[in-house]
């Protein structure tokens, strides 16, 4: 089947908050043709069928659709191009993509691509959670395109599971759940905390405890949990709903042999969003599973300035640069590529994830055996929220050197120098 042939100046995939606020910025700045596409018929990503309010700057929060419209209308309202109902499906070489859409098949070239494909939430399956295959198992973003989206019926009796710092996506979940008429009969979690109590959500909470089996047949009928005592229960519901647990969106990214990183499972990008392909960034959650819509609009206006210098040739495409890695108990850090003499990372900082309490801990920087900086950190450090590194060491890395190490210091080491520190827990 033959394809259509169009030449673009700014291909963004991912309609989303990152993508819409980089084709606002990027057409806004004249880089010429900026195109969005976005497989969904709507735009906007996850906010637009996120109905409670927290979304955009902190001193004017609203809801996630009116915050999705207002990105979306600010991208086209600056000359971009917006496709919905559009896939890519695959890379023809560099820079060119294959999509299909409701006009049949294209092959689209670009100066320039910037991957802003989001993150999505482990299902059931991805979890290893056994038992039967009944309906009624959900994650967040099903439930919420379920409710507000299609306006279909989600049961009576629900069951919400989340991992470590989803507490506002659990709490989504609740809201949801309410809209639909359903009773919440708990909220379930490994961690040791949960969200934090209001007299909008008022449910039974079960810290410390493991899903252990999905019951039913046709339909739910009970999830199996397990605390850390050992002791187990079967709690009546029809209705499960697995959040957060977020991994990036990064099947288009493999598909074009970008280099993942393998803390992230994102694509491995420097500090100006540049993946290991020349001409192709990425930005937004695709980089990190989940940081706040704002965040990864920052992103999104973050690449502006390394796109425009890669089109008008001023920046070479950087070849090599350290790997950065971290140590347990950190699992990642993004941007994970050092440059030195490169642009510092957005707000000049780096963000991390550990995937333990850290009480005022410092983290170390080290290469080859030679420490490039140390930071305590102001406040504790929790699973699934995240820890800013400042990014004052980049120039001291060397760039033909070792992967640069991100480590937390032990009390036994916080007064030594030099070497690679003893981990803490």
């Amino acid at each position: 089947m033959s394809r259509t042939a169009r030449a673009v100046d700014v291909l963004v995939v991912g309609a989303g908050p990152a993508g819409l606020a980089a084709a606002a910025h990027l057409a806004a700045a004249g880089a010429g043709r900026v195109e969005v596409l976005e497989r969904e018929q709507e735009p906007g990503g996850i906010p637009r069928h996120s109905h409670h309010q927290g979304f955009g700057p902190r001193h004017r929060p609203t809801t996630g659709p009116r915050y999705a419209g207002r990105l979306t209308d600010a991208a086209l309202a600056a000359g971009a191009a917006l496709r919905t109902g559009v896939t890519a499906t695959g890379w023809a070489g560099p820079r060119i993509l294959d999509v299909t859409g409701p006009h049949g098949l294209e092959r689209l070239s670009a100066s320039a691509v910037v991957l802003a494909t989001g993150a999505r939430e482990r299902p059931r399956s991805a979890r290893l959670v056994p038992g039967t295959r009944p309906a009624g198992v959900l994650t967040t973003g099903e439930l919420q395109q379920a409710v507000h989206v299609h306006g279909q019926p989600v049961g009576s009796r629900a069951v919400v599971v989340f991992t470590a710092g989803a507490d506002a996506v659990a709490r989504a979940a609740v809201d949801t759940l309410r809209t639909a008429g359903a009773h919440v009969v708990a909220l379930v979690t490994e961690g040791t905390r949960g969200p934090l109590r209001s007299p909008r959500h008022r449910f039974p909470l079960l810290t410390g405890s493991t899903v252990v089996q999905l019951t039913g047949h046709g339909r739910l009928t009970g999830v199996g949990v397990r605390g850390d005592d050992g002791r187990c229960a079967l709690l009546d519901c029809d209705t499960v709903v697995f959040t957060g647990d977020w991994i990036p969106e990064h099947e288009l990214a493999r598909r074009g042999g970008i280099a993942l990183d393998p803390g992230t499972r994102g694509p491995a990008v420097d500090t100006a969003f540049r993946t290991a392909v020349p001409g192709v960034f990425a930005v937004g959650n695709l980089l990190h599973g989940v940081e706040p819509a704002v965040s990864a609009a920052a992103e999104g206006r973050g690449v502006t300035g390394p796109v425009l210098a890669h089109l008008a040739g001023t920046d070479p495409w950087p070849d090599g640069g350290a790997p950065l890695r971290v140590d347990p108990p950190l699992l990642w850090a993004a941007p994970n590529r050092v440059r030195p003499g490169g642009p510092p990372p957005l707000g000049e900082r780096l963000v991390l994830r550990t995937a333990e309490r850290l009480t005022a801990p410092v983290l170390v920087v080290h290469q080859d055996g030679r420490v490039l900086d140390r930071q305590r950190l102001p406040r504790t450090a929790l699973p699934g929220r995240p820890v800013h590194l400042r990014a004052r060491w980049t120039a001291a890395a060397d760039p033909d050197g070792g992967p640069v190490h991100i480590s937390v210091m032990s009390d036994s080491r916080r007064s030594g120098v030099g070497g690679p520190p003893i981990l803490a827990v």
